[in-house]
């Protein structure tokens, strides 16, 4: 070593520490990935993306003119925590035609159901707390509560769900949960639904069992085959089920409109949680959004939408029976926006991920998606995001490139 390198002096150490509980939450695979998949070169099946094409975006734009025109003053002022009461009403009116009755004094509105996720952390996990959840979960949510520093516990699912048979052993081995979290429709990642049957279930054990679900519901509405079940809320008379869900995927994401609805003194704790993280969510998109609803035809542009969904869904099943290899599973929604697929047996998603982008595709390795023993052999794939011809090409490529790996 040169005397000039020994006489550097060393740099100083850094003036923050992080708290501990930044060493249990990690980069989300998902957006890690979709700065690769955003290169125009790259057919991305990695993100949760709605059809751009598909956003009423004249109608936004129209909603946002107007709220300037009338109501620009107090839709550029500070707002209440909980939410703009038009907005709150038209959810709830929405909710009951669907069969879960809540006033409106029951809707918080949340900035994306993102922050309903946390907010509820905040609200109800203490470290050490037990959390159950699918096996697999929604990423983002595993990531939320374990920033809470929680101790996860898995139960089995399977094309029916979260197999409430093993939730009930569960539960009598490790006592009941602090709180369970479940994807009732179209689930992320794996898209598929639980049972009516075990929703009756699901509900009862929390009833006997003194715990809270906290039912996400952002797929719901984007159901193309089957028919529409129960939420778990609607099933409950007992105060056990929060829910969450969201217009991201039915009108635009970028509006970051979520909701939570709940028992009211649930609700109560949620709004000085959200007090303290943002003060509300943003008046204007809020105001445009129930103005938009007034005249909007929601529901027609749902029921537009599903063929479109339907159409992807099946050239994305179609396309994965043309060109997987043997020995590649997939599953097969009703709705949503994902579908599952396992390798053939020694392959692993994320060594293959480096390989399919080098073929100009990306798609999502499955490990994150377990809280606790990660299985590497399968993949997320979204097809609610290209329309079918490169769908087909995109599972062209992707086929090559686990054919090439055996």
């Amino acid at each position: 070593m040169s005397a000039d390198a020994m006489s550097t002096p060393l740099p100083p150490p850094p003036a923050y520490r992080l708290s501990q509980r930044m060493s249990r939450m990690k980069t989300s695979a998902v957006r890690e990935i979709l700065k690769i998949a955003e290169r125009p070169d790259i057919l991305s099946f990695a993100g949760g993306l709605p059809a751009p094409e598909l956003f009423p975006l004249d109608a936004i734009a129209k909603a946002f003119e107007e709220t300037f025109a009338t109501e620009g003053r107090p839709a550029l002022q500070y707002s209440t925590t909980e939410g703009f009461a038009p907005l709150r009403e038209w959810i709830s009116s929405h909710l009951a035609r669907k069969g879960q009755h809540v006033h409106a004094d029951q809707v918080l509105i949340t900035s994306g159901s993102q922050q309903g996720l946390d907010l509820v952390g905040k609200v109800l996990l203490d470290p050490g707390d037990l959390v159950v959840v699918e096996d697999p979960s929604y990423l983002a949510a595993l990531q939320t509560f374990g920033g809470y520093e929680v101790e996860f516990a898995t139960v089995r699912s399977d094309d029916a769900g979260m197999d409430t048979d093993d939730l009930a052993a569960l539960v009598k081995k490790k006592g009941p949960p602090k709180l369970l979290y479940v994807i009732p429709n179209f689930q992320n990642p794996k898209g598929t639904t639980l049972s009516l049957e075990r929703r009756k279930a699901l509900v009862r054990l929390a009833q006997e069992h003194r715990f809270i679900i906290l039912e996400d519901d952002p797929y719901g509405e984007l159901r193309f085959k089957g028919v529409h079940l129960p939420s778990l809320a609607s099933l409950d008379d007992q105060g056990v089920v929060l829910s969450l869900s969201t217009f991201s995927k039915t009108l635009a994401p970028g509006l970051r409109l979520g909701w939570v609805t709940g028992p009211r003194p649930l609700l109560k704790s949620l709004t000085i949680a959200k007090q303290a993280t943002d003060l509300h969510t943003a008046t204007l998109a809020q105001r445009a959004t129930a103005r938009l609803l007034t005249t909007f035809d929601y529901a027609g542009h749902i029921q537009a939408l599903m063929p479109i969904y339907a159409e992807r869904a099946n050239a994305m099943l179609a396309a994965l029976e043309a060109h997987m290899p043997k020995g590649t599973q997939w599953t097969r929604p009703d709705g949503g926006m994902f579908l599952w697929v396992e390798l053939p047996q020694g392959l692993d998603a994320a060594t293959l991920l480096p390989r399919a982008v080098e073929q100009k595709v990306a798609f999502v390795p499955g490990a994150p998606f377990f809280a606790n023993d990660q299985k590497p052999q399968f993949m997320r794939l979204n097809y609610s995001n290209r329309p079918p011809d490169l769908i087909a090409e995109g599972m062209r490529r992707l086929g090559a490139v686990i054919a090439d790996a055996l």
